[in-house]
C-alpha cells in the first residue's frame, strides 16, 4: 500500500470514529410517554413513530440511543432534552 492509500485510509478512518457519538436518553419514573415522545420530535426531529419507539424501548431497558453523530452537534440537543427534564448523556 502506498503512502498516500494509506493517509487516506487514516482520514477515512477518522472520520468514522468522529461520527461514533451518541445521545442515549435514560429511564425515569417523573416524565410522561407523552412529553418524552414530543420533546424527541421537537429537539431530535424523530418521527412520530420513532419517538414512540424510543420511548418504549426506554421504559422495558432502561435506556435508548436517541441520536448519533459528531459531539458538536450533539451537545445543544442533548443541553435541550435535559432542559426539557429528560435524563440523557453524550457518549
Amino acid at each position: 500500500m502506498s503512502t498516500i492509500e494509506k493517509v487516506k485510509e487514516e482520514i477515512l478512518l477518522d472520520e468514522l470514529v468522529e461520527i461514533n457519538n451518541e445521545i442515549v436518553l435514560y429511564n425515569d419514573d417523573v416524565n410522561t410517554f407523552d412529553h418524552v415522545i414530543d420533546t424527541l420530535i421537537k429537539v431530535c426531529n424523530h418521527t412520530a413513530e420513532q419517538a414512540e419507539q424510543c420511548s418504549i424501548i426506554v421504559h422495558y431497558k432502561g435506556k435508548c440511543t436517541v441520536k448519533t453523530g459528531h459531539f458538536d452537534e450533539l451537545k445543544p440537543q442533548c443541553t435541550q432534552l435535559l432542559e426539557a427534564g429528560l435524563s440523557a448523556e453524550i457518549i
